[in-house]
């Protein structure tokens, strides 16, 4: 159900999805009698409607929509935009340089996973959006027109350090008010993208809370954790299966391994499989756009490292290759780290690896990210002691672990501090993207830290 909140007299915000949910952003900006729109994603496990159309529909009117502008390329921010185009949407979609690579890779996957889209359609569907995208730099203003006449207002794209691309966006209105919508943020001080820095002022803060109630592990020790689970698995045989998104946590993993295996030189026999084609494409992209990478990637680039294309990095394309691993791994329980999509277990090659391994108690699982209530990963995380796959049940006697250093997500830390470096006073405060109970806990740790009374539910 959507939620409208009114800024000033002439400004609202209409929340269509991603208010106090994790999944579905969808965040219309209204100045006036025009409108834009802020991501338009995909709902995804207990968010979702339990018919699958209806959590594709487009349920609101976009007659009045000037343009659509997108923080990243997840599908739950980019999962409905097919639909807005067919609901008769004409704008453009603005995003930044990497996001308009990645946009098309994703939604192709999505497309083929959430109705069975043949390869014509899917290719029809992805021509129609490249020729609305228009690709911005970070740290430039541009313009979004008016449907009527002039224009709407001018946003700016800054680095919000969650994946490949990510922004948070600020919004200039008419009255030089600023409004900002976080996106997703990504913590601080990780090794392969820049960290977020706060704007300088945020007249109207829209921030995400996911993990808005808790702290993660740090990520300076997270690969040492890693470490550990892989020398103890090593030790008693069996697969390691580490269910990742496709864009962001399958490269930060990748980033790490390639680390342990210099440093504690890994079994080079040891192999590191990835299985997912989008992963294997958009790893490709994180390549190409090197010069968005942090202090810490490019020393390793400096050093003649490639820490996204090492040797012991297996990589799977065809689905046989695949079949084939699945039933030689069953069958063989030989040592081998898999890391393969989705990352909430809700489809994707990593399906048949958990149903043929988590029988197995040589078997481990790392859950690596955010594992949203209703998915299977969240099952299995939760420690269900059976779950059901392909309508089956399988027994869950592999070991269970969580690393939440390799979130996306900014902790509860993170997100103060992005807060508290806004220089200019803030007017309102909107916590979104999180559940009831991570939101109230940020709400409460922002009202010690003096935030009482701009904070807007």
């Amino acid at each position: 159900m959507s939620k409208k909140v009114q800024l000033n007299d002439k400004v609202s915000v209409t929340h269509h999805g991603g208010k106090s949910t994790v999944t579905g952003s969808c965040h219309e900006l209204k100045i006036g009698n025009d409108a834009l729109l802020v991501d338009c994603g995909l709902f995804q496990g207990e968010d979702a409607p339990s018919e699958t159309l209806s959590a594709l529909n487009i349920a609101f009117p976009i007659q009045h929509i000037a343009a659509l502008v997108l923080t990243h390329s997840h599908i739950d921010h980019i999962g409905r935009l097919p639909w807005l185009l067919a609901a008769g949407f004409a704008g453009p979609i603005y995003c930044t340089k990497a996001t308009a690579e990645l946009v098309p890779l994703m939604l192709e996957d999505g497309l083929k996973l959430q109705l069975g889209f043949n390869r014509g359609q899917q290719l029809r569907i992805i021509e129609l959006v490249r020729k609305r995208i228009r690709a911005i730099d970070y740290g430039c203003w541009f313009p979004i027109k008016s449907k009527v006449s002039g224009y709407l207002t001018y946003g700016r794209f800054s680095h919000a350090g969650h994946i490949l691309g990510s922004a948070y966006v600020e919004f200039k209105l008419p009255n030089q008010e600023i409004v900002v919508f976080s996106g997703d943020l990504g913590p601080n001080d990780t090794p392969l993208l820049p960290d977020p820095v706060a704007p300088e002022r945020a007249d109207y803060l829209f921030i995400e809370s996911t993990y808005g109630d808790s702290q993660h592990q740090d990520i300076a020790s997270r690969s040492e954790r890693l470490h550990s689970i892989i020398k103890r698995s090593l030790e008693d045989g069996g697969a390691i299966i580490i269910p990742a998104f496709s864009v962001g946590r399958t490269q930060e993993l990748l980033f790490d391994i390639e680390q342990l295996i210099a440093k504690h030189q890994l079994d080079k026999r040891l192999p590191i499989i990835l299985d997912s084609p989008l992963a294997l494409r958009v790893t490709k992209s994180y390549r190409r756009f090197k010069k968005l990478w942090g202090s810490e990637a490019r020393k390793r680039i400096d050093a003649q490292r490639h820490p996204l294309n090492f040797s012991q990095c297996v990589t799977v394309a065809s689905y046989s290759q695949h079949r084939n691993i699945v039933n030689r791994l069953k069958a063989s329980a030989e040592p081998a780290i898999i890391i393969a999509a989705s990352g909430m277990c809700q489809g994707g090659r990593v399906m048949e690896y958990l149903k043929a391994l988590l029988p197995d108690a040589r078997t481990d699982v790392i859950f690596a990210g955010f594992q949203a209530k209703g998915t299977l990963g969240s099952e299995i995380q939760s420690g269900a002691k059976t779950v059901w796959i392909d309508e089956e049940p399988v027994n869950v006697n592999a070991q269970v672990h969580s690393l939440s250093g390799y979130s996306a997500h900014a902790g509860q830390d993170d997100l103060l501090r992005f807060i508290e470096t806004i220089d200019a006073p803030i007017k309102q405060l909107h916590l979104i993207h999180g559940e009831s109970d991570t939101k109230l806990a940020l709400k409460e740790a922002l009202e010690r830290r003096g935030y009482r009374g701009m904070i807007v539910d």
